[in-house]
């Protein structure tokens, strides 16, 4: 079985070989040169023309019948390996419905998940809701204490700002009598 495998893939290779260089420019040249040939025997005297006709007939005939058998399993190659990828074409079409449903799935747990997330922001204002009434309820002095610390910050920081704007207005009032006095010179 082995043998015959081999052997059958020796005479596809063969046959394979044969259909392209038909189809080449090579066959053309060839078979152009051979009927010219042809024709030009009996023009010189060297066969006659109705036995070069026989054997001309004969040859393309016989050349015919075997191009016609290696066309067929050129059609029959191709045939099979268009069925391949027919089948190759229904395995991905599978993988692909089989994708759309994993893909159903995973939008039905990211709604699930959406749900989740909206309940947990719901506890969390409600936590923040009750967080808030526990400050309303503590002591106003410390909320007195904490806004006067506030303010004083506030303060310290507006201050800050002032100062450095003035040193900025002084140094360039300074920059200023610099250069009217350098005009002077």
């Amino acid at each position: 079985m082995k043998k015959y495998n081999e052997k059958k893939e020796v005479l596809e290779k063969i046959a394979d070989s044969i259909t392209s260089w038909i189809g080449s420019i090579q066959s053309l040249i060839v078979h152009t040169l051979l009927f010219l040939t042809s024709f030009l025997l009996p023009m010189l005297n060297i066969v006659d023309f109705d036995k070069m006709l026989l054997i001309l007939t004969t040859v393309l005939s016989l050349e015919a019948i075997y191009l016609a058998i290696f066309i067929q399993m050129s059609v029959n190659k191709s045939h099979e390996k268009i069925e391949d990828i027919q089948e190759d074409i229904e395995e991905i079409s599978e993988d692909i419905e089989d994708i759309q449903e994993d893909l159903e799935e995973i939008s039905e747990d990211i709604e699930e998940i959406n749900e989740d997330i909206e309940d947990i922001q719901e506890d969390i204002e409600e936590i923040s809701e009750d967080i808030e009434e526990i400050n309303e309820e503590e002591d106003e002095e410390d909320h007195n204490e904490r806004a006067k610390n506030v303010i004083l910050k506030s303060n310290v920081s507006s201050n800050k700002n002032e100062i450095k704007a003035l040193k900025d207005i002084i140094s360039q009032l300074q920059n200023e009598i610099d250069q009217l006095k350098k005009e002077d010179k």
